[in-house]
């Protein structure tokens, strides 16, 4: 296992020194060393994959520089579109490294939507024809200059991305030092709790990937309501409103609640403009606010510097507010389960989850299926 400060100093001994990237869970212990080895300007946590590898190519083109840009291999569905059409040899042919973290790599166990992609990540690289190297933890620290160098002296001398491919346990553990301490009472888990108690029985669920939707899977077992009613969006980081977009307008008669993250609301928030141009009455959004990336390590985001409800009624919703403690949310979970949508209410809750959270016992398979069966009553 290689220690975070090796390989950011090995980075730094081949003038690479900005990183841009969404964070992941395999990634995170070099992510946080970075962030706390590295200024503001030269360490940006992107909203997505696709703007942190236009970031890199931007850097390149004031620099002459190579960025790294850091991403889960889920991400690459998002960076293909720039990687392809802008940063390929054939185009703009700009030089770069991808730090990639290999989830659902075939033969370690992982969740279901992790498998395919893990399955077909190193086809996906072979077909774009970029260069990578796979890092694992059997390497030493030659290994791994060696590895970093490789890459490095590719991407320069054909002016093409290069890939690290990053394996489980590569890293050695590295803690965040220099966290931001936001004062929020409430819990992520406290607050699901209020809003799924406010619901009636005919309101339909469709929540967000990671941690908010083993919270609420828990919920409702601790409470023996069943799943049927939730559609847990266990993939697809920043889609989970437009597929409670799709639910509202098919369901008119139907209450539709989407409980959303802030990291997922960043990475995508042009679906902002669209939920309210569809005005649909039955359209609710919960944004559960931690200013974090809690799945993947905790990494900061953006939105404790921006006001989510502003932005939504500047999208055209009709209704948006901030609830700040437990008061808070009793009160406007009142007036947000009355009022027409499309309507949003901001959650700001407090980071971290419990250590003992559980996953859903469930397929995604089995809670497509019944849920369509709940649709259909």
């Amino acid at each position: 296992m290689i220690n975070p400060k090796v390989f950011f100093q090995c980075l730094l001994a081949h003038n690479v020194d900005f990183f841009t990237g969404v964070p992941d869970s395999l990634l995170k212990n070099v992510c946080a060393y970075i962030t706390d080895n590295t200024s503001k300007e030269n360490h940006i946590i992107a909203a997505n994959e696709g703007n942190a590898l236009s970031l890199g190519i931007g850097h390149y083109l004031a620099t002459k520089r190579i960025p790294l840009i850091y991403l889960q291999n889920s991400g690459l569905g998002n960076i293909i579109n720039p990687l392809l059409s802008l940063a390929d040899p054939d185009v703009y042919s700009i030089p770069m490294i991808l730090m990639i973290g290999w989830r659902g790599e075939p033969g370690v166990k992982d969740e279901p939507q992790h498998r395919k992609q893990g399955r077909v990540t190193e086809s996906l690289l072979k077909s774009m024809e970029i260069p990578y190297k796979v890092l694992t933890k059997g390497m030493n620290n030659i290994d791994t200059e060696n590895a970093i160098s490789d890459m490095y002296s590719t991407s320069v001398k054909k002016n093409i991305p290069c890939a690290l491919l990053i394996r489980k346990g590569f890293f050695l553990d590295y803690s965040l030092k220099s966290e931001a301490v936001f004062d929020r009472p409430t819990s992520r888990e406290d607050a699901i709790k209020i809003v799924i108690n406010k619901l009636s029985d005919s309101d339909i669920v469709v929540s967000t990937t990671g941690v908010t939707s083993r919270e609420l899977f828990e919920y409702r077992e601790e409470s023996g309501k069943g799943h049927s009613k939730d559609f847990l969006t266990v993939g697809g980081m920043g889609h989970a409103s437009q597929i409670a977009l799709g639910i509202s307008l098919r369901k008119p008669d139907k209450q539709v609640v989407c409980m959303d993250g802030d990291g997922a609301l960043l990475m995508h928030m042009g679906s902002l403009a669209i939920n309210a141009s569809m005005e649909c009455c039955n359209f609710k959004h919960v944004v559960f606010n931690n200013s974090a990336h809690d799945s993947v390590g905790g990494q900061p985001t953006v939105a404790s510097n921006i006001d989510i409800p502003a932005i939504a009624l500047a999208s055209g919703y009709r209704w948006a507010k901030r609830a700040v403690d437990i008061d808070d949310i009793n009160q406007f979970m009142d007036e947000f389960l009355l009022t027409k949508g499309p309507a949003l209410l901001e959650v700001q809750v407090k980071k971290g989850f419990r250590s003992n959270l559980g996953r859903p016992t469930l397929t995604p398979i089995e809670n497509k299926e019944a849920f369509m069966k709940f649709l259909d009553q």
